[in-house]
């Protein structure tokens, strides 16, 4: 009995919400000129991911909207940027959500991506909604310590899954932690 009340417990926790990601605003750093700027976009043009990009040069930000039903992968959007010879100073991601209730260390799995959020207060997402990635490497050191200092949970450290995560994937696989 003990068992079932434990599974049912986590099966609550860790939720495999109905919501779909159509798009991801970045922020590169490290540009000095166009031609960096070009080199960035240059970079996301060739995920296989991307259906559109729009950049704003001046603000060194990049829109990307997704092929319908492409597997977003957050760490190769990074990974593109950085082999450009940049990095990511922010990425948000905007979500359609259907009545997904958050809270400070909630989980829950979006289009099979895991996300721990931190520093949020309880509240339920319907609609259009931006959450930013607070991982390292996706914001500044001092913006990741702010965020990691809001949770006791192991995985904000390695952003590999613990025992912690409360079953939102299987331990050892990559989760993403995130604010509203």
């Amino acid at each position: 009995m003990k068992k079932i009340l434990i599974i049912i417990a986590c099966a609550v926790v860790a939720l495999n919400v109905s919501a779909q990601i159509e798009q991801v605003r970045l922020q590169a750093s490290g540009l000095t000129c166009s031609m960096c700027s070009k080199a960035i976009y240059k970079a996301l043009e060739k995920l296989s991911l991307t259906d559109s990009i729009s950049s704003n040069i001046s603000e060194s930000i990049y829109t990307m909207d997704f092929k319908k039903d492409a597997s977003i992968d957050f760490d190769a959007i990074r990974r593109a940027v950085e082999n450009a010879g940049f990095s990511v100073a922010k990425m948000e991601v905007k979500a359609n959500f259907t009545s997904v209730s958050i809270r400070n260390d909630a989980h829950i799995v979006l289009n099979g991506k895991s996300l721990h959020f931190l520093d949020v207060k309880e509240q339920v997402l319907n609609g259009e909604h931006m959450f930013q990635i607070v991982d390292k490497n996706f914001v500044p050191a001092k913006t990741y310590k702010k965020y990691a200092a809001t949770t006791q949970m192991e995985c904000v450290k390695t952003g590999i899954m613990k025992p912690c995560c409360h079953n939102s994937g299987a331990v050892g696989t990559r989760i993403y932690h995130v604010t509203v």
